[in-house]
């Protein structure tokens, strides 16, 4: 074939062939023969595309901070992308005849940008340089559902942001704040130490003195209850005291009743006896004095008999000259009064 040839593409470019203004084949990693007059070849990468950024941008406090990132994205439409962009290749350069190709990811980083910066104006430094993941989150977000991008027919995969970064003065003086910050939290956290350390004492302290309190008020309830078991004791020793001398009172008080009773009885029996005695002695007393010794001799022992007889000698011894008493006379008087004395017993 006089003219024609042969090319071949990588599996990662989506080729189109064209021929006198009009796709003729295309697809993933073509292989063909071409007539370079009348053809020309669109390749489109077909893999994803990594694009470092890094920019500077303003904070709301007015601060400049540098944002460093990556974005990743691919190509999804290669008919749109091909309306919009330049992607025609020299097959003997082996390079795009357009720069157009290069532009496509500066068009993905300026897009990045901007809305980066909308959302850093509405930040302090402080949070801006703390805020790179939800930062990342929230542009992301908003680039895949940007028209220009959609226009594209390009899908973002992927955005990271490694760090936003401010001006070194600013940084040493974030890192002179942050110190000092530090430094008085370092403060605060040995004053509440120390504070805690003082508390904790009084508190050991407060609970020896409420050990004491309780150990001196448990002493004085045993003392207490000591005390009230005396009082108690002696309270009921008074009452058996009491109880004994009212005893011993009404005891008393009728062992005393008792001996007047009997000495009003007694009295009475006296009485009684006298006033016997009396009209006895007034019905004897016109009776002759022989006569009384002559009944009153009646019954009599002989012993009492015997005493009589004696008295009545005594009584007329100037009368007697001579009276002889002898042993066996005693004896037998002795012996007669033995004998009515056992005569008595026995009855």
């Amino acid at each position: 074939m006089f003219g024609y040839k042969y090319v071949k593409f990588q599996p990662s470019d989506y080729v189109m062939k064209v021929r006198n203004g009009r796709v003729v084949k295309e697809g993933v990693g073509l292989s063909f023969y071409y007539y370079a007059p009348t053809t020309s070849v669109v390749v489109v990468p077909v893999s994803s595309i990594d694009v470092p950024f890094m920019f500077e941008e303003i904070t709301r406090d007015y601060q400049t901070v540098t944002v460093q990132g990556q974005l990743t994205y691919r190509i999804t439409d290669y008919r749109k992308i091909t309306e919009v962009l330049n992607y025609t290749y020299d097959l003997r350069s082996h390079a795009y005849i357009s720069d157009d190709p290069a532009k496509l990811a500066q068009r993905v980083i300026n897009t990045a940008k901007v809305l980066t910066k909308k959302h850093l104006e509405q930040m302090p430094l402080k949070e801006a340089v703390q805020a790179s993941e939800r930062l990342a989150q929230n542009v992301t977000r908003e680039i895949r559902g940007n028209e220009e991008i959609a226009q594209l027919g390009i899908e973002l995969m992927g955005l990271s942001i490694l760090a936003i970064l401010p001006n070194r003065e600013t940084i040493r003086a974030l890192e002179a704040q942050a110190r000092e910050e530090i430094l008085r939290s370092a403060d605060v956290a040995l004053y509440e130490r120390r504070n805690a350390s003082i508390e904790q004492e009084r508190r050991v302290k407060e609970n020896e003195l409420n050990t004491e309190i309780a150990i001196e008020m448990k002493r004085r309830q045993i003392q207490e209850t000591q005390l009230e078991a005396e009082r108690s004791m002696r309270q009921k020793q008074n009452e058996m005291h009491e109880e004994q001398l009212r005893f011993d009172t009404e005891l008393e008080e009728k062992r005393q009743e008792l001996i007047n009773l009997t000495a009003a009885n007694q009295r009475a029996e006296a009485d009684a006896k006298a006033y016997e005695l009396t009209v006895v002695m007034k019905s004897l007393q016109e009776v002759q004095p022989s006569v009384l010794q002559s009944l009153a001799n009646i019954g009599m022992k002989p012993d009492k008999l015997i005493a009589i007889a004696f008295q009545e000698l005594a009584e007329n011894a100037g009368k007697i000259g001579q009276l002889n008493i002898t042993p066996d006379l005693l004896q037998g008087i002795m012996a007669g009064s033995a004998d009515g004395r056992n005569a008595d017993q026995r009855r």
